[in-house]
């Protein structure tokens, strides 16, 4: 059973100011490892925000348009494709504001991850997960409603 406590930070803003109270944008290089160890594909498609969390060997193919929103977390070792030669699936990808990508987790083309959403580590995420929601698994399902 999956038990996730939102109560842990009370006051977000507290906790966002403590946790990126020196962030800065990161230099991106097209295909080069950021000094944070992450790589961007097309990093002219590749809208980041404010406050941004991408952890190490991540990889982020932006050719039809990545925009990963403020405040965003995305874990190490997660994949973000904006196109799949596999399947000839391609489409922008959105991580709206404040949502969460867990560890070896991989987006595909086309997908949006609401607001404040939690993808739990090593999901595959096919299809958009609604804001404020959690979801896990291969493919990741919806399993809850954050209650704020």
């Amino acid at each position: 059973m999956l038990i996730f406590d939102v109560t842990l930070y009370e006051n977000i803003e507290v906790y966002m100011s403590e946790r990126f109270g020196n962030w800065q944008f990161p230099e991106i290089e097209e295909g080069k490892p950021t000094k944070y160890n992450w790589v961007v594909q097309h990093v002219d498609k590749l809208h980041l925000g404010y406050k941004t969390d991408i952890g190490a060997f991540t990889y982020i193919n932006a050719q039809y348009g990545v925009t990963i929103e403020d405040y965003v977390q995305i874990g190490s070792h997660c994949s973000i494709y904006s196109i799949s030669t596999i399947d000839d699936k391609s489409g922008p990808v959105t991580l709206k504001k404040n949502c969460r990508i867990g560890s070896h987790s991989i987006v595909m083309p086309g997908v949006t991850v609401g607001e404040n959403a939690i993808v739990g580590a090593f999901s595959f995420v096919n299809q958009d997960i609604p804001a404020d929601m959690v979801a896990v698994g291969v493919p990741a399902k919806v399993i809850k409603k954050i209650q704020k």
